[in-house]
């Protein structure tokens, strides 16, 4: 038998008309729950009551129990890519809100590029984020391609995909030792992290340097490279100082097995919630230049998985923006989804690299993972993975004769073109409609951080049950942890 307090507020249908004197002190938060516009009712009876389990009320009277409202604000959220903050509500048990706030101002990229030249778009778009430039510029790049008709040669495709395995490299490894393993711990101060763990801290910047060597060399500069663009590249590496890379490829493929097997020892938090996985997906590669869009919704048993073409898979998204919010958040047959490195390693582990799956071993049997914690994990084999590719793609591009290598003429004509890539945090779209000028009358920019915040925050409607009976510190600790596993771009979203 549970007794409970609380007011009893409703219409006395039999008593005679009373007009008491309204106190509402009982009833916690009450206008929070309303709102602020909320109308007043009718004269109401207010009496105080005790509720015991068991007992049938009369339906004509509405019963307000005295829970309490939990509100939970995180200001500002550290170690992420852009600025955002945290607010939830719990109430009575259950979630009332479990919301990220955004806290960039609006970007206008979109807005920027219509009436410019097609080919100032890989220049602009690369502006979007510091951290992943080449893959909005690279994408921008296929989708102008596609809208003219231009095929360009397979050596050139290569040494693009050499480039976004690099990005996905330095991206990875920076998120994953500077940025998520701090939350495994109890430290307050970063720099004590890296003393005690200095061996796998300079494992991390060996494994970054050479991501970013790769992008100087190719992309002509660290951030924001400019060397590639509508129908090759600017300026072409030397094939000796690609063997160099080819060199250092196998000098950081070791350490980077290491530190992959350290983040799959940590103790990861036990969650779990049934959602739809989307990433490309190619035949005979593990894509991220390109292929098909898989679909793999894991609410279901056995989980249904469809493929579709990205043409038809970008009709489907539907874009909404939320009052008071730049960011224009997507679902998918309104329903909200998962991007990134877990979901691209539940849809396509099997296509991994050799010293990858060793690294994966039997942690993927059961796929797929519903524990977004392990998004961490999953990049960490992918930066496993993406050396290896490296290595392929080096053994090949150090044989090309570059000298010989011509770009592509982009010659302007009125057209439509869609570029898709995974960016390291997930599938990325980029639409540009073209007139007989080569001028950009139409842009449309689908970022994975937008994506993915609406199933973030449903994780965290979950996560926020389990770990309400923390203290307020490691409550704030734990959320802080779920959403920087998903690595989000707060710069990308708000482009």
């Amino acid at each position: 038998m549970v007794l409970l307090t609380g007011t009893l507020v409703g219409p006395h249908r039999t008593s005679p008309r009373l007009t008491p004197k309204r106190d509402n002190s009982s009833i916690p938060n009450q206008q929070d729950l309303r709102g602020p516009h909320a109308k007043r009712a009718a004269p109401f009876l207010t009496l105080e009551y005790f509720f015991v389990s068991g007992i049938i009320l009369p339906l004509e009277f509405l019963v307000i129990i005295n829970f309490t409202v939990m509100k939970i604000k995180i200001k500002k959220l550290a170690r992420i890519e852009g600025h955002a903050g945290f607010e939830g509500h719990l109430f009575g048990g259950e979630i009332k809100k479990a919301k990220i706030e955004v806290k960039e101002g609006a970007r206008l990229i979109e807005g920027l590029l219509v009436g410019r030249h097609f080919s100032d778009a890989p220049i602009i778009t690369a502006r979007i984020c510091g951290i992943c430039p080449v893959v909005h510029s690279l994408t921008a790049i296929k989708a102008i391609e596609d809208a003219l008709n231009i095929n360009v040669r397979p050596e050139i495709t290569l040494l693009r995909k050499l480039m976004l395995w690099a990005q996905f490299i330095h991206s990875h490894t920076l998120h994953l030792f500077f940025l998520s393993f701090p939350d495994f711990l109890n430290y307050s101060d970063d720099l004590a992290i890296l003393k005690k763990y200095s061996h796998e801290a300079r494992l991390a910047m060996s494994i970054r340097d050479f991501g970013t060597n790769i992008i100087k060399l190719v992309g002509g500069r660290t951030v924001h490279p400019i060397a590639a663009e509508v129908g090759g590249f600017k300026k072409y590496p030397s094939a000796q100082d690609l063997k160099k890379l080819l060199i250092q490829s196998k000098e950081v493929l070791s350490p980077a097995i290491q530190l992959a097997n350290f983040f799959k020892k940590l103790n990861y938090p036990e969650f779990h919630r049934s959602t739809t996985y989307i990433s490309l997906s190619k035949k005979n590669e593990y894509g991220i230049y390109g292929g098909q869009i898989k679909i793999q919704n894991a609410s279901q048993r056995p989980p249904r998985i469809l493929l579709q073409t990205p043409e038809k898979m970008l009709r489907q998204i539907i874009e909404a923006s939320q009052p008071g919010e730049i960011v224009k958040r997507t679902y998918y047959q309104n329903q909200v989804y998962m991007l990134g490195a877990l979901a691209r390693i539940n849809n396509n582990a099997e296509k991994l690299n050799p010293k990858a799956k060793n690294v994966l071993g039997a942690w993927f049997r059961k796929r797929p993972i519903d524990n977004s914690f392990y998004n961490i994990l999953a990049q960490a084999v992918e930066v496993v993975h993406c050396i290896e590719e490296c290595q392929r793609a080096l053994r090949q591009l150090t044989k090309v004769n570059w000298q010989k290598i011509k770009n592509e003429p982009a010659r302007p004509r009125i057209g439509r073109g869609l570029g898709v890539s995974e960016a390291p945090r997930g599938t990325l779209y980029h639409y540009y409609e073209i007139n007989s000028n080569g001028i950009i009358t139409k842009c449309n920019i689908i970022t994975p951080t937008a994506q993915f915040l609406n199933n973030l925050e449903d994780d965290l409607k979950v996560w926020l049950l389990k770990v309400e009976h923390l203290s307020a510190k490691e409550r704030e600790r734990k959320i802080k942890m779920l959403i920087r596993a998903y690595d989000p771009c707060i710069t990308c979203a708000t482009h």
